[in-house]
Formats: structure tokens, sequence, C-alpha cells
């Protein structure tokens, strides 16, 4: 059985990872090319990984080893961040790079990667541990598991695990039949489902800035906090991936996975320890009580959009559905705004409103947390309003990570005058070091075996659940698309759905 990592072991960000091979499917793709062959270098730069460490890249095109060393040299140079590259430390890593070229649905391949496997472990000392990630179209991550467990693959004389990118699945009955298939292959403890957001390092704070300090903790509840607003927003509009987007959707491509794990991040119970299991069985605890929507109940509490043209910034944005690939009378939203509520102790009553959208004023990620206002102004004839101004706590995930708290002093000079002022936190310069990227620590955890940060079953289950009841009403609608323009922040029933609880959304 594999021991999984505890969150209060204090050298979790500082161990190497046990020797392993990474068998990569979709070798020759982006994924690979941009974040996960940069992380892999950064990991061997920073001598995190064993001696005993390969990387097996699997892919339809014909190449030799020596051509995949020499793409993966120019896309790790290319996309590497904040980072030096070493060409002395490249051509160490570089000796545990191989390429098999394969088609997926050819069982010979799987019998042909099991050999390499095998010669791999012999000659790099891997302990017969392998880690296989899928970075191909979901539509192949069941056939792909499959194939590895007719050849034996899921087996071994080490540990064996498989990661599989997002969506896991495209509604609740798809993602159960995904991880049924999965199941049958891998125990649910060997599969890890990557959501990079939960690699972020403000996205992991939320639980030491929580459960570290007294401070806060005792605040975390409806009695002191009015609601929480949650904003992924993108400056660019899907740039040639019409065609991809058009089947997702920013409910499906965003709310779904990535900001409800936010959401659950944010909302859950303190766990009884920092142990893997603990922490996902808050979080999927969490997102089990959310309040599933009637069909009459999701138009006051869900609103789609999609954008037209306009300008972003000092760029012109065409609208989507002049995209390439994007249907001229396309019904997929670009912009999703959700009023989620919590049915919990801790939480009823409090309104939770996320929304992402594509073609937005700014890129920017945050969560605020608003707290309910002083129960007496006793200053407000000197004011002018700024003590009605409500406290916000703002989590910044993106591009500039940190903690910002608002608040009210007063100002210099005789007189009872206020003011809102900002206490901030940078990541940057208060460590003074390098953040990891989100693919580096989730790389590590799963070669590692720690799944704190990776989203398990039930917790997939209960997301789609509390989606599934929008994207059925959606689905019988006929929107009047485009609705906001490119530059915007939304659609204008986006605030009439929370000018109904009496809030406005923040402009970051």
């Amino acid at each position: 059985m594999t021991q999984e990592i505890s969150l209060q072991d204090p050298l979790r960000f500082h161990r190497k990872a046990p020797p392993c091979a990474v068998v990569i499917y979709g070798a020759n793709g982006d994924l690979t090319k941009r974040k996960l062959m940069p992380a892999l270098y950064r990991l061997a730069y920073e001598g995190r990984l064993a001696p005993g460490f390969a990387v097996i890249g699997v892919s339809r095109t014909p190449m030799s080893n020596d051509e995949f060393r020499d793409r993966m040299h120019d896309s790790v140079k290319t996309f590497l961040e904040a980072s030096p590259f070493d060409e002395d430390l490249w051509r160490s890593f570089a000796q545990g790079l191989t390429y098999i070229a394969g088609d997926v649905g050819d069982a010979e391949s799987y019998t042909a990667l099991a050999g390499h496997i095998a010669e791999v472990a012999e000659s790099r000392k891997t302990e017969g541990n392998v880690l296989f990630y899928l970075s191909t179209q979901p539509s192949q991550y069941a056939q792909i598991a499959e194939g590895l467990g007719g050849a034996g693959l899921n087996k071994g004389e080490g540990w064996r695990r498989i990661v599989i990118e997002k969506p896991f699945g495209h509604d609740l009955e798809s993602a159960g039949v995904l991880n049924r298939r999965l199941q049958a292959v891998f125990n649910e403890s060997e599969i890890y489902r990557i959501d990079h957001y939960l690699g972020k390092e403000t996205v992991q704070n939320i639980m030491a800035f929580r459960f570290g300090n007294g401070i806060f903790e005792p605040l975390w509840d409806r009695t002191h906090i009015d609601h929480v607003q949650i904003t992924a927003a993108e400056s660019i509009g899907v740039e040639g991936r019409g065609a991809y987007y058009q089947e997702a959707g920013a409910l499906r491509d965003m709310i779904q996975n990535h900001l409800l794990q936010v959401m659950a991040t944010v909302a859950m119970e303190p766990p009884s320890y920092f142990h893997s299991d603990a922490v996902r069985d808050e979080r999927a605890k969490l997102l089990r009580s959310i309040r599933i929507m009637r069909p009459d109940q999701v138009a006051a509490n869900a609103v789609a959009g999609q954008y037209g043209p306009g300008r972003s910034g000092s760029e012109l944005v065409p609208g989507f559905l002049t995209e390439k690939g994007v249907s001229p009378d396309s019904q997929t939203n670009t912009f999703a705004a959700v009023t989620f509520l919590i049915d919990n102790w801790r939480w009823s009553g409090v309104p939770f409103y996320i929304r992402t959208g594509k073609a937005m004023p700014k890129r920017v990620s945050e969560i605020a947390i608003q707290f309910k206002t002083a129960p007496l102004a006793m200053f407000r004839r000197a004011t002018a309003g700024a003590e009605a101004l409500p406290n916000v706590l703002i989590l910044r995930i993106q591009p500039e990570e940190g903690i910002s708290l608002k608040f009210v002093s007063k100002r210099p000079g005789s007189g009872m005058q206020l003011r809102p002022v900002s206490m901030d936190f940078n990541y940057g310069s208060s460590f003074g070091e390098r953040s990891p990227s989100a693919y580096e620590t989730l790389l590590l955890d799963a070669i590692s075996g720690d799944a704190t940060l990776y989203t398990r079953q039930d917790m997939v289950d209960a997301s789609w659940s509390a989606v599934q009841p929008i994207l059925d009403y959606w689905a019988t609608q006929k929107f009047t698309f485009p609705n906001y323009d490119a530059g915007t922040w939304g659609p204008a029933a986006a605030d009439e759905m929370l000018a109904r609880w009496g809030h406005t959304w923040r402009k970051p």
C-alpha cells in the first residue's frame, strides 16, 4: 500500500521524489511542451528528482529518442518561466528522456510500451514505479486506461498511478461512466484527477490563512460574513480555440471544476489533521452541501453570456460568433455567473457568487470575502459614507498572488474623518523567492503519493450535481447572444442577479 505524505511533514516542499518513470501520453502536444516538461526540468534544477528518474513520451508521431529530446529542449527553453536554463543540466536530464510511437487504439502499442518500461526500469533504476500522465483528448482517457490494464501495466513491481486532466466528463452521467471505466483498471487511490488551480500558491494558502491563524477562523461564518465573490476573468477571447470552446463553455470549463474546488477550499470545515484523506473529506462534504437548484430557480441564480466584438485594453477583440470553428448561431456561454447557497450550519443564508468569462477588461482571479458592516455607524456625520464601506478580504490568485484586507482608518489631522485603506501582502516581495508553478507542485505531489491537491471521485460527482440543473435548463433556452461587449464585465443580467440580494460585483 502506498504511504501518503502528511501535510504536517515539514519537509513536504523540500522532499525529493522517489525513483520513477513518468509516461506522458500526448507527448507531442501543447500541454507537454508548455507546462509538463518545463515543470519537470525545473524540479530537476532544484534537485527534487531522484537519479533514477525517467520520462517516456508516447504519441502517434514517429520520431527517434534524439528527435524527442531536441523538441523538448526547444520547448523548455521557450516556456521555462523565471528560471535559468542550464545546458549541462539539460544534458543530464535528457539522458532519462525516451520516446515510443503508438496509437491509443492499438493493443500492440501497449505491449511495446510494457517492454520499453521494463528496459527503462533496468537502465534508470526506477524500481518499477510508473506515473501515467494522460495529456490527450478527454475522450481517450478511459480507452488508454483500459489499454494499460489489458497489457498488465496497471500492476507491477513498484507503484502505478494515473493522472488525468479535466474535464472529468461532460456532465454528471458521463462523469460517472468515466469513473467506472477508470476504476475497473486502477484503484481510486491510484487515480489522480489534476486541477491546476489547486496547485496555485494562493489557493493552497487559503488553508494556512484560515487554520494557521487565530484571528480569522472565528469570523469565518454566517454571523460575520455577508457574502463571497469568486472571479476568474480572462482579457483574451478564445483566440482560435473556438471549435474546442464551443463544446465546453464557461460553466463546464471553469465553474464545474476549478472554481467550485476553490469555493470548497474557502468554505470547508477544518479537517481533524492535515492529511490528504482528511482534507479531501471536508472538501467533498462541502460540495455535497451545495443547494441543488430546481428548474424554476435557475433563471434567477445563473446567468449565461457570450461576448460580441469590442476592445480589451488597446486590442480589438472579434466577437465569439466570428471565431473559426464556431457556429454563427452558437449558444455556447463564454461567460457564466452563478449564485450558490450552502446548506450547512456555518454558511446558511450566505450567497457565494462565482463568475468567469472571456474577453473581460483584465486577466484576474480572486476571492473577495465581504464582511458585514459595523452594527452602529457612530461616525456617520463625518465620514462621507466611508464608515458604511464593509471590510473586504481579497485573496488574489492571479496574475499577482497575494492577500489584501480593506478597512477604514482615521485620516491624519483634527476631526474624526475616516477613509478606506488597504493592508497588502504580496508573495514575491514578502518571501523574496520564486513560487513554484502549479504543475511543479502537482507533479511532485503525484510522484510522491500525496493526493491532497487532487480531486476525488465523490468531489467530481458533487460538483457535477451542483451545475447539472443549470446545464439542463440552459439547454432548453434560446439565448439572444452576444449579450456583452468584449472588454466589459459581462451581461447586465449578472448585475441584476446580485442586485436582488442587495449586492454589487467588485471591479477588481
